[in-house]
């Protein structure tokens, strides 16, 4: 199962990042995960939102550059090595982490792990296959 996720380019200035996230708000899109790089010039902001079409098309509208990319929800228990385990099963099938981040559900007991790989159906497949439970958007979406 993948993920869609929306990844906004943005001016590494001022006030940016409170433009769309109040843009996403008026339009009562809910933000469930995000990930903001930088560098110098600009900005990458990875987002997971409850409705990617209609965050895509407000964000294009409002003059921000849009891509949509897949990514991969790894639950997890949310404890002392839940990542190392994730990533051991990874590095087990030579499999290179391009980005990732994470977050923890309400409960607590649980932390969702969001990552880009080098060859997704491959870590899907390995993941699954050690027992690890992949989730959808709209899985994370209900969390």
């Amino acid at each position: 199962m993948r993920v869609e996720q929306i990844a906004v380019f943005l001016e590494n200035k001022s006030g940016r990042l409170a433009e769309i996230t109040a843009r996403l708000a008026e339009e009562n899109i809910n933000i469930r995960a995000l990930s903001v790089a930088d560098t110098a010039d600009f900005g990458i902001l990875r987002l997971i939102v409850d409705n990617v079409e209609k965050a895509k098309k407000t964000l294009k509208s409002n003059g921000f550059t849009v891509g949509i990319t897949n990514v991969i929800a790894v639950e997890v228990a949310d404890k002392t090595g839940g990542l190392a385990g994730v990533l051991k099963t990874i590095e087990a099938e030579k499999l290179n982490v391009e980005y990732m981040y994470a977050f923890v559900n309400k409960t607590g007991e649980n932390a969702v792990l969001i990552f880009r790989f080098d060859d997704m159906d491959k870590a899907i497949e390995s993941l699954q296959r050690t027992g690890y439970t992949i989730l959808s958007g709209e899985q994370i979406c209900a969390l």
